[in-house]
């Protein structure tokens, strides 16, 4: 049971999944014709900031070997 409070195997990918399905989401509204162009571009380009604002804070501090 804790194992699956704490997320499993996907601990640490949650924010990759959330940012992937909103902009298949998005794309998705788009398609069907719920939002226009400027809607869906301005739903992934917020979600892909998320993102990469993600993976730029993982990999900060890892220079040379050491953790800062």
């Amino acid at each position: 049971m804790n194992k699956i409070i704490k997320g499993g195997c996907l601990a640490g990918h949650r924010t990759y999944i959330i940012s992937a399905v909103g902009i298949v989401s998005a794309i998705g509204a788009y398609l069907v014709g719920d939002t226009d162009v400027f809607t869906m571009m301005q739903a992934v380009f917020t979600l892909g900031g998320i993102y990469f604002l993600r993976k730029s804070s993982e990999t900060k501090g890892n220079e040379n070997g050491k953790n800062s």
